[in-house]
């Protein structure tokens, strides 16, 4: 008999030494992110963050988030370095919805192969989202999983910790009629609604990811891509000029405006949206048009180009509008807050047009 051959764990699909590699990579995007609190990071068992001096009574607030199917654009365009902005986005603009200041950030990599050249296009994309958002990527974990994914494809996961002072807290009960809502605008589809997008260009509309539209000016797959805004600093100085005349704030993920502003309101009040007061962006109009998407589905599915609602005092609506705005975001009043009764829930976001 041929003597007996050792199995290694490379010859089942994993490979550690790339592993390895990759880790050694990330601690060098990791290392510009790191922060004063910051006790121990990336290469350990657990990262370490201690919580920041000069808070009564500090609540740790935290959120967890995924890329969804956008993910599959990375995929088809190769391009690799921008769905982790993402990620970090999608968490961290939930948690700054309640008055936290993003501490630090975790992600999840898994794939059935990996590439660390690819690897590291992701997670220098985390970097970057972390240090927009001014948090640190404290750690993660890079799963080689052989025969769980399709080639050359992978999954993200993330999640974001941050602190706020208890009696800062924003949960939305002091929200009353006649305050009024400032819309912030979003960069495009951010990562929502994705399987929809995808359906309309590339199968009713019949076009790739490279294909170029010229009402888009850009190709498919180039505004497809187009990172999540990260609305941490803006948020902050928002809070830092109006302080409690801030009523809520809403993150517009899945469900759209009719699906993401009632959770931040009171039973009983709505909000009135004036359509008109912002223009959205092509995408949305070429995905309406090329569908066709009935405007009812277009706004139960996409942001429509508002990223993050602020609900505010009337008395600081335009304070609020002028501080987004030298915070690098475009801001502008757009609509009001009114009673509604008991209605459903998606009704309680009304459009004026």
């Amino acid at each position: 008999m041929p003597p007996c051959m050792s199995v290694t764990y490379r010859d089942a699909g994993v490979d550690i030494d790339a592993g390895d590699a990759l880790v050694e990579r990330i601690k060098r995007l990791a290392a510009p992110t790191r922060t004063p609190h910051v006790l121990e990071g990336i290469g350990g068992f657990a990262g370490l963050c201690s919580v920041p001096g000069g808070l009564q009574d500090p609540v740790l607030v935290s959120g967890t988030d995924g890329v969804g199917t956008k993910l599959k654009v990375a995929f088809a365009t190769g391009v690799h370095d921008t769905v982790g902005i993402d990620l970090v986005a999608m968490c961290v603009n939930d948690i700054i919805t309640v008055g936290a200041r993003p501490l630090f950030f975790l992600d999840y990599f898994a794939t059935g192969k990996l590439d660390v050249d690819v690897g590291e296009a992701v997670v220098r994309g985390i970097a970057d989202g972390c240090k927009q958002a001014g948090c640190a990527l404290l750690g993660g974990e890079t799963a080689e999983l052989p025969s769980m994914y399709a080639d050359g494809e992978y999954d993200l996961a993330g999640f974001a910790v941050g602190v706020v002072e208890r009696a800062k807290l924003l949960d939305g009960k002091r929200v009353a009629a006649g305050d009024v809502v400032i819309g912030v605008a979003s960069s495009g589809l951010h990562s929502n609604g994705y399987s929809l997008a995808r359906r309309v260009f590339e199968r009713e509309m019949a076009l790739g990811m490279d294909a170029r539209v010229a009402e888009l000016g850009s190709t498919v797959g180039e505004v497809l891509l187009t990172p999540t805004r990260i609305y941490a600093r803006a948020v902050a100085e928002l809070l830092g000029a109006c302080g409690e005349e801030v009523r809520a704030l809403s993150h517009i993920t899945g469900g759209g405006l009719p699906g993401n502003v009632p959770r931040v309101l009171p039973e009983g009040l709505g909000v009135r949206l004036d359509a008109t007061s912002w223009e959205r962006p092509a995408v949305f109009r070429v995905i309406a048009a090329g569908g066709p998407v009935e405007e009812a589905e277009m706004r139960r599915t996409f942001n429509l180009g508002v990223g993050l609602i602020a609900v505010v005092h009337r008395d600081a609506a335009d304070r609020a509008v002028e501080t987004l705005q030298r915070a690098g975001e475009t801001a502008w009043v757009a609509g009001e807050v009114l009673p509604v009764g008991d209605v459903a829930f998606e009704e309680r976001v009304r459009f004026a047009s």
